[in-house]
């Protein structure tokens, strides 16, 4: 007598592996725009230095309210939300079950991973942020690396680490982590990513190359988390939101 192995995680396991594969192929994707950005990163902090802001003020405070999709603070609060609410993410606790082994933990690395890699590029690589760099005296956006670029007296090391955008890869990081627990929100996740990779720019934090790397960061350190079996069972599928 012959035994098969269940169809349907053999199926999930396919999904999550293809999945993988899509946010690989997206973080390369990133990577070659960072590169085209580099292009465009002095027209681009120029205008959206201008004072006053060049963006509608219903619009900036939208994206200023997407920030908190890329925040440590909100990043937090969200996946908090979630461990309370989603029994598929359930630690051991007196009173319920644990949820599926390593599930919380493969999220909370998908956002949080991306932002510690971009920590340790930050520490090596130093660059002008277009809110303190003098952009009418560069010519070029590799003039913006290293300090010689800086608007007047250095105030603190913040202003010399544009290069890359951490708020840009906790965000993307956290975008392909929920993509990978609940498939069916991809595109609004994808679309707060986005959102809150804008307001870096439109608010002179960061250059166009720098939201683009460090979202490349975040979507590749993610791919490395999430795989491995199915996110959940499928006694969970239903109520996990599949």
């Amino acid at each position: 007598m012959t035994t098969t192995q269940p169809v349907e995680p053999v199926a999930e396991q396919v999904r999550v592996d293809r999945y993988r594969a899509r946010l690989l192929a997206i973080a390369a994707v990133l990577a070659v725009a960072g590169l085209m950005a580099f292009a465009i990163d002095l027209p681009v902090a120029r205008w959206c230095k201008q004072r006053p802001v060049p963006l509608p003020g219903d619009l900036l405070k939208f994206l200023n309210f997407a920030e908190v999709f890329a925040h440590g603070l909100g990043v937090t609060a969200l996946i908090a939300t979630l461990l309370a609410s989603d029994p598929a993410l359930a630690l051991p606790w007196p009173g319920r079950p644990a949820g599926p082994r390593w599930n919380f933990i493969r999220l909370v690395g998908a956002a949080a991973v991306g932002g510690l890699l971009v920590d340790l590029v930050k520490a090596c690589v130093e660059r002008v942020r277009p809110n303190a760099a003098a952009l009418g005296d560069v010519s070029s956006a590799l003039a913006t690396f290293g300090s010689a670029a800086l608007e007047g007296p250095l105030q603190s090391a913040a202003q010399l680490m544009s290069f890359p955008s951490g708020h840009a890869a906790a965000a993307a990081g956290l975008a392909a982590g929920l993509g990978w627990k609940y498939p069916l929100g991809r595109p609004a996740f994808a679309m707060l990513a986005m959102l809150s990779a804008a307001q870096r720019v439109a608010t002179s934090a960061h250059y166009p190359s720098d939201v683009c790397f460090g979202a490349a960061i975040g979507v590749a350190a993610a791919a490395a988390l999430v795989g491995g079996r199915p996110p959940w069972p499928r006694s969970m599928a239903d109520a996990g939101g599949a």
